[in-house]
Formats: structure tokens, C-alpha cells, sequence
């Protein structure tokens, strides 16, 4: 069959099954399905259609030759090193930043790099990058963490209330909104918060809340929530609950007049009965269960 004859009726979308295996079978066959294809996603306001295939032939034949644009191609090929190296450059320093959280109710520990310990308590998080640890240890917190830190070179972790710095030590972090707790266990450790620089020694606890910056001391040679109790020294009310909160998965509502009260004492982790009688007891308060994952405080007696 003759070439132009299959094109025309191609055109038409009139080929029989035999005319449309001779088209197919085309050298230009494949091309001619690709222009049709791509002027599918074309939209114009005004169409113009070639009334037969003479017509189309016509306007071919008498077109204006173009003029290439020699520049494109090589600022292609710029383009697309760019934005390969970008892709690379995304891929490399932010695919290989740990992450590890835990859930409300769920401590884990976990070793770094460089053989350091870090231990985390209910629905926290720290993340550090593997790739630049020998040049930098250095790690992001979020929640509360126990770190045994091997020595070496300078270790930071960072919170959004401060910096703390050590070179090998153990020591405790916990920053929970505006309330930001260092406490000391071993070596030393210099906490920069804003203006604030402190160097604490064994024992020693820093602490800011609401903006108040106040010292005070621990007896204690780890943590306490580390052996699922734990103690408070002279802390808000509304933190004790929050803690409560988080290691049990529980919702407490209470009265807002006793949020700032400060509270000493401390609570188990294993035992919620138990936990609400050690912090509602010594403020007379008595505790309701509305569901299993909600409770009230009110005034003993009510």
C-alpha cells in the first residue's frame, strides 16, 4: 500500500484492520503516534483543523524555517548538573540524620557513635548525624535524656531553652516547653542558656521555668526515672501532672489555681492507684478515674 494513502486515512482515523498493520509497520509510524500523542495536551483558544491531507501538505511544505537557539542546550545541561547536585546534596546530609522517639509510657536507650549512652524517657527525642560525628558530637533534644557521655571531644546537646556542653560525663536533660532542668552526675557540665552560662558540678541541678533561672541540688547518682519512679524537688504542680501524663497515657484535669504550687515528692511508674494517691494526698486532693485514660483532682471531701 502506498505510503501517502495509509497517511491520509490515518488522518481520518479510517483504516481497516490489514491498513492499520501496513501503517504500524511504518519507519515514520512511531513518530507520528508520538505528535498525535503530544498535541493531545495542547489547548488553544481558537482551533484551526487541515481540512485533508493535501491541505496539511501544503502548509508543511511552505512553512518559515526556524531558528535553533544554539544556548539551550548546553543551559539544559547546566540545569540538569544543578539540580542533580542539589538532589545530592539533600540526599546525603538529611537522609543520614538519626531520629529516635519514644511514646508516652516508653523509655529506650540507645548507643551513639561513639560508644556514648543516652537513655530517653516518655515522648522524647533526639536525632544527631552519624556522617559528621567524629568532626562534631552533637545532639538535638526534645523531651528529657539520661546521657553517659565516653570522652572524647566536646559533646553539646542542644534543646530550644540551651546549650549543654561536657567532654565526658554522665548527666540529665529535660526540656518540656518552658521548663528546662540540667542535673550533673558525673565530671562536669556547662549549661549556656541565652545570657546565662553555668558550669555545674556533681550534684548540682540547673533549672529555668517561666524564665527564672534557680540552682539546687540532688543526692541521687542517676536519675530517678530511670528506675521508673519519679521525684520532684520543688517543681510546679502542672509539670508533676505533666509527667504523670506521659508515663502513663493519661489525661488529668485539675484546678488551674494550683498549677504553679510546688510540689516535693515523687510518683512509680508501674502502678497508676498508687501514682495519683503520692501527688494527691499530700495537697489534699482526691482522684476520680471518668475513663481509662482520664482523670480528675479535686478537693478531698467534694
Amino acid at each position: 500500500m502506498e505510503k501517502e494513502y495509509l497517511i491520509k486515512k490515518w488522518l481520518a482515523n479510517e483504516l481497516s484492520v490489514e491498513e492499520q498493520q501496513a501503517f504500524d509497520a511504518l519507519d515514520d509510524a512511531p513518530e507520528f503516534h508520538r505528535i498525535m500523542e503530544a498535541a493531545k495536551h495542547f489547548k488553544a483558544s481558537n482551533f484551526s483543523t487541515a481540512s485533508s491531507f493535501e491541505a496539511l501538505e501544503d502548509r508543511i511544505d511552505n512553512r518559515k524555517p526556524v531558528r535553533y537557539l544554539r544556548w539551550a542546550k548546553p543551559l539544559l545541561r547546566l540545569t540538569g548538573v544543578f539540580v542533580v547536585g542539589i538532589g545530592i546534596y539533600f540526599l546525603f546530609f538529611f537522609n543520614n540524620l538519626t531520629q529516635v522517639q519514644t511514646l508516652a509510657s516508653e523509655k529506650t536507650t540507645i548507643q551513639l557513635p561513639d560508644a556514648s549512652m543516652a537513655t530517653l524517657n516518655a515522648l522524647s527525642e533526639i536525632s544527631y548525624s552519624k556522617n559528621r560525628w567524629d568532626a562534631e558530637r552533637k545532639v538535638k533534644l526534645n523531651g528529657e535524656a539520661f546521657f553517659k557521655v565516653a570522652k572524647g571531644k566536646r559533646f553539646d546537646v542542644i534543646t530550644s531553652e540551651g546549650i549543654v556542653t561536657v567532654v565526658g560525663t554522665e548527666f540529665n536533660v529535660k526540656q518540656r516547653g518552658d521548663y528546662f532542668e540540667v542535673n550533673c552526675f558525673e565530671g562536669i557540665v556547662r549549661v549556656t542558656a541565652g545570657e546565662t552560662e553555668k558550669e555545674l558540678s556533681v550534684g548540682d541541678t540547673f533549672r529555668i521555668f517561666d524564665g527564672v533561672v534557680s540552682m539546687s541540688e540532688t543526692t541521687f547518682t542517676v536519675p530517678q526515672w530511670t528506675k521508673n519512679v519519679s521525684d520532684f524537688k520543688a517543681v510546679p504542680f502542672s509539670e508533676v501532672l505533666a509527667e504523670l501524663e506521659r508515663q502513663y497515657d493519661i489525661t488529668v484535669s485539675f484546678d488551674t489555681s494550683l498549677k504553679n504550687r510546688l510540689f516535693s515528692g515523687g510518683f512509680v511508674h508501674d502502678n497508676l492507684d498508687h501514682a495519683l494517691r503520692s501527688i494527691s494526698e499530700p495537697l489534699g486532693l482526691s482522684f476520680i478515674k471518668e475513663a481509662p485514660n482520664k482523670v480528675r483532682l479535686e478537693p478531698r471531701g467534694q
